[in-house]
């Protein structure tokens, strides 16, 4: 009884009827209702699936009670998994593959986006006679971490020019203001970002865009297939030992997956956090337009997805050259599938 009023009353905060909450809610008990969830740049339109989950209680109406500690960058959320502060991690699917080459067994349970949305751009200021990416060599990159998403992007641009992460300085400039003010003060020559940072420099007459991945047919051409980006993974432990809380976790990511295919601009902008529109709603709502596409529609891996990923770190990052990389352990579908069985936005 005393759960049924707490379900009860979670979808009346939230504005939702019961009749509207997924048919499988509350079918299977939670074997861990508290759950950490590290992110690096929640601001960022490549973990909104994460945000809008949080926003309109989709979390909360799964029986979770979600802490979402923001860092830097990836690469620092994923060693909060590492560590044992974190239990799940919305980041980068590839870094599911580092961590299998490092004998850590983490694996990707549905996917927020279909395509990264990392831009590299190139300042006006310093480098206004820029022709080609070899004209990045001895230059300063800026990305949100090292060993990031952004990091492992401009790396592989990079690489596909003859040039590597050694004839470059990557800076970590963070996911925001940082990286605003950065490239703006001429601190670095390149910056590799994610929206809306890239419009808002875009608009500004700061930057060019050199390489851009926010669309599917842009992402094949860099990456030469389906790249996977941002999702929520965990160890392969966590999954194990908690089934119905993964899939409870899995059911609030499609939910909101399948809310931003339907929600108007206006509904985003008034959704996420007041902090995230960079005090410009209009330059939100179109940096909006241009990563769109790149939302995961259901929260599905593409068949080709891991194999490009792979193909991609192993064409620059040591670590993984030679590696003997088992792409099936890295994720699954299991879940997904499951959901779009029960959830409704």
């Amino acid at each position: 009884m005393q759960r049924r009023t707490f379900l009860a009353g979670a979808a009346a905060l939230s504005g939702a009827t019961l009749a509207s909450l997924p048919a499988a809610w509350g079918a299977n008990k939670l074997e861990k209702q508290k759950v950490a969830i590290a992110v690096g740049g929640k601001n960022l339109f490549y973990y909104l699936p994460l945000t809008i989950a949080e926003q309109r209680n989709y979390f909360k109406q799964e029986g979770l009670s979600v802490e979402i500690s923001d860092f830097a960058g990836g690469s620092r959320a994923l060693q909060a998994a590492v560590g044992g502060s974190a239990d799940v991690v919305s980041g980068a699917f590839e870094h599911t593959l580092l961590l299998q080459a490092k004998h850590l067994a983490f694996r990707e349970f549905v996917l927020q986006g279909r395509a990264p949305q990392i831009v590299l751009t190139v300042s006006k200021k310093t480098l206004p006679g820029y022709r080609t990416i070899a004209d990045l060599k001895g230059k300063k990159i800026g990305v949100t971490a090292p060993g990031s998403s952004t990091a492992i992007m401009a790396t592989f641009v990079l690489a596909k020019a003859g040039l590597s992460a050694k004839d470059v300085a990557f800076i970590g400039v963070g996911a925001g203001a940082g990286a605003i003010a950065a490239m703006q003060s001429g601190q670095i020559d390149a910056l590799a970002c994610v929206d809306p940072v890239a419009t808002r420099l875009e608009r500004a007459g700061v930057v060019r865009v050199v390489s851009d991945t926010r669309t599917l047919a842009d992402t094949r051409t860099v990456f030469g297939g389906d790249m996977p980006a941002g999702c929520l993974y965990a160890s392969q432990r966590f999954i194990t030992a908690y089934p119905n809380t993964t899939q409870a976790l899995t059911n609030a990511i499609v939910r909101a997956l399948k809310w931003l295919q339907s929600a108007s601009g206006e509904a985003l902008a008034n959704t996420v956090p007041a902090a995230y529109l960079l005090g410009d709603r209009a330059l939100y709502l179109d940096a909006w337009q241009h990563v769109k596409e790149a939302m995961s529609p259901d929260g599905l891996m593409p068949a080709d997805g891991p194999a490009t990923a792979l193909k991609t770190l192993q064409a620059f990052d040591p670590v993984m050259q030679g590696k003997t990389i088992d792409l099936a352990q890295c994720w699954t579908n299991d879940f997904v599938k499951k959901a779009l069985a029960n959830v409704h936005a």
